[in-house]
C-alpha cells in the first residue's frame, strides 16, 4: 500500500491491498462525516443515510439543504480516490474499465465494491491457453449453450424466489435491498452463470436474463408471495436493472481470461446479498411524509357542499379501469357525532377509514386523522385470498382534510388532501404510483360530491343526505 494509490489510475491494485485501502477509506469518511454533521452544523447522522437521504426539514430547509451541499462537496476527494483504485483493480481483474460506472451508482456501488473485493487477478502470462476451470465446476457446467441457459435460469431463478422470501415473508421489508440489489444481481448471475465455461455473446446473456425475470415472476405468484397487479407495477424497476446486471455480467465473462473467476463471484453474490438485506432491515429507515391535493370546481354554495362532505351516499360503481384491478375505492361515507370528536367512517371495497375529526370549521374546513387504514387492494391470484405483507401497514394514510373556498362567482372550490407514508422503497419510484392512485379516488369523491352539491343546489333539488 503506497499514499499514491489514492491519486494515481495507472497500474494495478491486488485485492487485499483493495479492500484494506476501502476500508480505511470509508471508516475515515464515517468519523469526518460524523464530525461534520454533529459537531459543525449540529445534525443527525447514521450510516444508513448513505442508502437512505435523508429528508430535507421543511422548518428549515436552508440549514439542512447547506448541510448536505457540503457533504457532498467535502465527499468529493474520497471519491476521487475510489474512482483511482476502482480503475486499477478492474484492471487488475481483467474487467472493462467501463465498470467504473457503477461506482456512482447508489447501493448498487456497495454490491460492486464486494464483487472487486473478491475477484481474483487476471492472470499476466502471455500465453494463449485457456486458464483451467475448477475440477469441481466442470463437473457439473455444461459447455452445450442451450444446457448453460437452462442451468442458469434454474438457478437464477431459485435464488430470486430465495431472496423475495427472505425479504417480504421473513424480514417483512420492502427495502432497497430487494428492489434494486436483488434484480441487478439476478441479472449479473444470469450472465455470469451462462458464461462460466466459454463465453457467450450479448443477446444470449440478454436472453438468460430475461427467461429468467419471467420465471421467476410465475414462481412467485404461483407460491402465493405476489400478485399479478404488484408484479406488474414492480417490472419496470426490476426489469432495467435486470438488464443492467446482465450487462455487467456479459463485460466480465466475454474475455475467456475471466471465467476461473466467475465461480467466486456468482458465491458471492448469493452470501453477500442476505447480509445486505439483514442491514437494510437493521437500518429501518422511516418513510417520507407525503401530501396529494385535488380540486374540483362546485357549482353550489359551501353550506351546501359541506353537507355532502361529512358524508355521502353510497358512489355508483366505479367507471375507471384503475378500479377494475382490484386497487380499493371508496364505496360511501358516514359520521357519527358533531364536531370535534366525532368519528367519520369512509367505506372502501376492502374495509373502512377510521377517520376521528380533529378540526371542525364548518363550511369551511374539515380534518380528520385515521387511525385504522384497511388493505389498499385485493390482489390478483390464482389463489382466492392472497395476503402479502405489503396489504398490512405499508401504505398507511396519517390525516386528510376537506377545505371549501368560497369564489367570486358564488362557486365553491373544493380540495381534497391526503397524508400518507408508504413503506416501499426506492420511494422515488414508488410515490408516483402512490400518488396517481390517491388522485384518482380523490376525484372519484370529489366528483360525487360535485354532482350531489349541484343537483342540490337547484330549486327543488333532492334534500341532502340525513
Amino acid at each position: 500500500m503506497k499514499l499514491s494509490d489514492l491519486w494515481n489510475g495507472r497500474g494495478e491494485i491486488n485485492r487485499r491491498d483493495y479492500l484494506r485501502w476501502c476500508l480505511l477509506l470509508m471508516g475515515v469518511k464515517l468519523v469526518f462525516d460524523y464530525f461534520l454533521a454533529y459537531v459543525v452544523f449540529e445534525q443527525p447522522w447514521s450510516p444508513i443515510y448513505y442508502f437512505y437521504p435523508p429528508t430535507i426539514d421543511q422548518r428549515d430547509p436552508r440549514a439542512e439543504t447547506n448541510f448536505l451541499f457540503w457533504m457532498v462537496v467535502l465527499g468529493l476527494p474520497f471519491a476521487c480516490s475510489g474512482i483511482m483504485l476502482t480503475l486499477r483493480r478492474l484492471r487488475a481483474a481483467g474487467w472493462s474499465r467501463l465498470l467504473c460506472l457503477l461506482f456512482f451508482v447508489p447501493v448498487l456501488n456497495v454490491l460492486f465494491f464486494i464483487l472487486l473485493c473478491v475477484a481474483p487477478e487476471r492472470p499476466t502470462s502471455g500465453a494463449s491457453t485457456v486458464p483451467p476451470m475448477p475440477g469441481r465446476l466442470r463437473a457439473w457446467m455444461p459447455e452445450n449453450p442451450w444446457l448453460s441457459a437452462l442451468l442458469s435460469v434454474i438457478i437464477t431463478t431459485v435464488l430470486g424466489v430465495g431472496l423475495t422470501f427472505l425479504g417480504e415473508e421473513i424480514l417483512q421489508q420492502y427495502a432497497l435491498s430487494l428492489f434494486v440489489l436483488s434484480p441487478f444481481a439476478l441479472g449479473l448471475v444470469a450472465s455470469l452463470v451462462h458464461g462460466a465455461r466459454r463465453p457467450r455473446s450479448f443477446g444470449a446473456c440478454v436472453s438468460v436474463t430475461l427467461m429468467s425475470v419471467l420465471l421467476i415472476g410465475v414462481a412467485l405468484l404461483l407460491v402465493a408471495f405476489e400478485g399479478i397487479i404488484c408484479l406488474l407495477m414492480a417490472l419496470p424497476l426490476a426489469l432495467p436493472l435486470a438488464l443492467l446486471g446482465c450487462t455487467v455480467g456479459y463485460l466480465i465473462q466475454r474475455d475467456e481470461g475471466n471465467q476461473p473467476g466467475i465461480p467466486p463471484t456468482v458465491s458471492t453474490m448469493a452470501l453477500a446479498l442476505p447480509l445486505l438485506m439483514l442491514f437494510d432491515h437493521a437500518g429501518n429507515p422511516t418513510p417520507t411524509l407525503f401530501a396529494v391535493s385535488s380540486t374540483v370546481e362546485i357549482a353550489a354554495p359551501p353550506e351546501v357542499v359541506w353537507r355532502n362532505v361529512i358524508e355521502f351516499r353510497e358512489l355508483p360503481p366505479p367507471t375507471e379501469r384503475l378500479f377494475h384491478t382490484g386497487i380499493a375505492y371508496p364505496i360511501r361515507a358516514i359520521i357519527h357525532g358533531h364536531g370535534v370528536g366525532a368519528i367519520r367512517y369512509c367505506l372502501f371495497t376492502t374495509g373502512p377509514f377510521v377517520e376521528p375529526i380533529e378540526v371542525w370549521d364548518e363550511p369551511h374546513l374539515l380534518r380528520f386523522g385515521v387511525t385504522v387504514n384497511p388493505a389498499p387492494m385485493d390482489e390478483w391470484s390464482p389463489y382466492t385470498h392472497l395476503r402479502p405483507p405489503h396489504l398490512d401497514g405499508y401504505f398507511v394514510s396519517e390525516h386528510g382534510q376537506f377545505k371549501l373556498t368560497l369564489l367570486p362567482n358564488g362557486h365553491t372550490r373544493l380540495e381534497g388532501t391526503t397524508w400518507y407514508r408508504d413503506h416501499l422503497w426506492p420511494e422515488a419510484y414508488w410515490r408516483p404510483w402512490s400518488d396517481y392512485i390517491i388522485h384518482r379516488i380523490h376525484l372519484r369523491v370529489l366528483n360525487f360530491i360535485k354532482s350531489e352539491s349541484e343537483e342540490q343546489a337547484k330549486p327543488g333539488g333532492a334534500p341532502p343526505l340525513s
